[in-house]
Formats: structure tokens, sequence, C-alpha cells
């Protein structure tokens, strides 16, 4: 069972055609890459796989289930998590609460009122392996608001696992990092249980081509390339479209 599949997916904005005829599937435990200039679509093709907007045409199909016009939470409870190009945290609050709210967010416990979340075993205890398991315990305490952006970057990254991602969306993961916190985000995200799917939008193409087992190429909403990066680095029409022949050569 293929954890995504698109199957002609358009989405157009008062004539805008955002993206155009895409189709593509992902196996399980795939790293897919997707890259192209600002305006490719990049970002509308995650909503619409999310759920955030509603495609104009075409179908989307999560773990052998059509879910082309269920909302966002249902698809959440079949697998699906992202994070965001803007840092989607709740920087007043301290990391575990952040983590703690994340794990929440998808137990049968998130209606009840009566009784303090910390009251729940399973809940602290799960925050407690996610901050252990990825170095953050000594942190644990720290306002978001404190962090730096790199950790903060991170932090998105262990909220998306809190959910027990099967199918983890990670948008411009590393955008406005310095080179030493890109390099950490990009071990990070190398040490994720390779059982877990990866669909990446991705602008640096030193980080692209490290992580990718496959990658995707939008231009103006359409694909117009798609396969391992070493052919992603030899095509054509890609180095004159996007990242230019220099730049394919020295990523």
């Amino acid at each position: 069972m293929k954890p995504l599949v698109i199957e002609n997916l358009s989405k157009s904005f008062e004539g805008l055609q955002a993206v155009w005829d895409v189709s593509f599937q992902i196996e399980a435990g795939e790293r897919v890459v997707i890259i192209g200039p600002n305006g490719a679509g990049k970002t509308t093709l995650f909503n619409l796989i999310t759920g955030v907007l509603p495609p104009t045409e075409g179908r989307i199909h999560l773990f052998g289930e059509e879910v082309t016009h269920l909302p966002s939470h249902r698809r959440t409870r079949l697998g699906i998590a992202r994070t965001f190009q803007i840092t989607n945290l709740f920087p007043e609050l301290t990391l575990h609460e952040n983590i703690l709210l994340a794990v929440l967010g998808t137990h049968p416990r998130q209606y009840v009122m009566h009784k303090a979340v910390t009251s729940f075993g399973p809940i602290v205890e799960k925050t407690q392996s996610l901050l252990s398991e990825w170095g953050f315990e000594e942190n644990m305490h720290t306002l978001v608001r404190n962090l730096s952006y790199g950790m903060q970057r991170q932090i998105e990254v262990i909220m998306a696992l809190a959910c027990d991602a099967k199918l983890l969306l990670l948008d411009e993961a590393t955008a406005g990092l310095p080179p030493g916190e890109i390099s950490t985000l990009s071990s990070m995200i190398l040490k994720l249980d390779p059982k877990i799917t990866l669909l990446i939008i991705e602008h640096d193409m030193n980080v692209a081509f490290q992580l990718a087992h496959r990658m995707i190429v939008l231009q103006n909403g359409r694909v117009i390339a798609e396969g391992p990066p070493e052919k992603i680095k030899v095509d054509s029409k890609v180095q004159e479209i996007y990242l230019g022949e220099e730049g394919v050569e020295n990523a």
C-alpha cells in the first residue's frame, strides 16, 4: 500500500494555474525531494496533499484511501504530518509544553477538560521519550522563543513525529538557517526512522541531493523532471530552467 498517490492534480486561483496535472506516487520509506523556483507550485501542492486547499481537478490517495475531499484532521489520523516554511510553534510555551500538546493532539484524551494534561501518564511518558531520544532534555523547560531558530526547526520535526506520522511533509525545513544549523537539521532528518516516508520541499541543492532517494522538479505548476538525484543533476532541462549548469555540477 503506497503512502501517497496523486493523480492528475490541478489547482487554479481565479485563472492562475498554480498546479497543473501533477501525477506521482511514493513508496513506503522513500525520501522524495521536490525542487523548483519560487512560484513553481511547491507549497500549493503540499496544501492540496494535506487538505488545506481543495483541488480544482484530480485525486489524492493516502495509504490506499481516497482523501481528495477529506478535511485536514481526517488526513492526520491516517498518518500524515507536516512542517511549514515559517515555524508554527507556541513561542510563549516551553519546549516540553509544545511537544506535550503535539502528543495530546492525536490522543483520545485531547477532549478531556476536567483533568490536567500532565495527569495522563502515557502522554507525559511519550513526551519525555521524544525529548530524550533527540537530546533536548536539558532544554525542556526553556521557552521556545528563547531557543535558536535552528532548534525551533528541529522541534517542529519532533512535534510531527509526536503524531506518529507515517508520511512526513517538510516544507523548506532549512530555510533561513546558517550553515552549521543546516547541517544539524539535515543530520536529524537522515536519522529519522527509515519506515517513515518523507516528502520534502528544499531550496538548498546540497541538502536536496543529500536527502533524496528521488527528486521531482516543478516549473510553473508542472512536473518537468523526475528521477534519482544523479539523473536530475545532469538533466539539461533542469539545468536550463532551474539550477543552472554551474549550480548542478557543484551541488
